[in-house]
C-alpha cells in the first residue's frame, strides 16, 4: 500500500477509537481493534506531512440517554474517566491531536463529532477543506460524523480498511448512504 495524498487543507479525523469498542469492551465492534494499525500508517503519514489530526471520543456521564438502563438502545459504554473510555492503547495519537468530546449531554446522544462541538467552525478557521475519516462503528458515528461533514461543505475521503460496523448489513447500508452522499471510499 502507499501512503495517502494528504494535501494543503487536509485533516484526519479518527471517530470513537475507544477500548469499549474494541473486542474485550463494553460495546465490542468486531475486529474493532484491526483498524488500529490502518489508522497508525494514516497519522505516521499525516504527523510527517503536518497534517492536522483530530480525534473523537464518547464521553458519556452515568445514566446517558442512549443506555439501556435510560432507555436508550447501548449498554453502558465509555463513561467518563473510565478504563473503557480510553483511546485504544496501540492507538499512535501524536501529542497535538486535537480532542473532541461528544456524548456529554444529559438530554440527548452526540453522534457525531460535528454535534454542537464546535468542529466545523475550528477547521474552517484552520483552512481545512478535505478529511480523511476513519474509527468506529461505521455504522454510527463514524456514517453520522461523515453525513454532517458533508452537509458542512467539506470533502470527505472514508478510511475504507481504517472503519467497521457493528453489523456487516449496517456497514453495508451506511457504506452505499455515505457514498451516495459524496464521500470517496479510500484504501491506500
Amino acid at each position: 500500500m502507499s501512503n495517502p495524498d494528504f494535501l494543503p487543507g487536509d485533516a484526519l479525523l479518527l471517530v470513537d477509537v475507544q477500548i469499549d469498542f474494541c473486542p474485550g469492551g463494553a460495546l465490542p465492534i468486531e475486529e474493532g481493534d484491526q483498524v488500529v494499525p490502518v489508522l497508525n500508517r494514516y497519522l505516521d503519514a499525516a504527523v510527517a506531512r503536518g497534517v492536522p489530526v483530530y480525534a473523537s471520543r464518547d464521553w458519556h456521564p452515568a445514566g446517558h440517554p442512549s443506555f439501556k438502563d435510560q432507555g436508550g438502545p447501548w449498554p453502558v459504554h465509555c463513561l467518563q474517566d473510565s478504563e473503557g473510555a480510553r483511546f485504544h492503547p496501540d492507538l499512535r495519537l501524536p501529542q497535538d491531536t486535537i480532542l473532541i468530546t461528544k456524548g456529554t449531554r444529559f438530554d440527548q446522544d452526540q453522534n457525531s463529532a460535528f454535534d454542537q462541538t464546535g468542529l466545523a467552525t475550528e477547521l474552517r478557521r484552520r483552512q481545512i477543506r478535505r478529511l480523511w475519516v476513519g474509527g468506529l462503528a461505521e455504522d454510527v458515528c463514524v456514517a453520522a460524523t461523515v453525513r454532517d461533514a458533508l452537509d458542512e461543505g467539506f470533502d470527505v475521503l472514508l478510511i475504507g480498511a481504517g472503519t467497521r460496523p457493528v453489523t456487516a448489513e449496517g456497514g453495508r447500508e451506511a457504506r452505499r448512504r455515505m457514498s451516495a452522499s459524496g464521500a470517496r471510499v479510500v484504501d491506500v
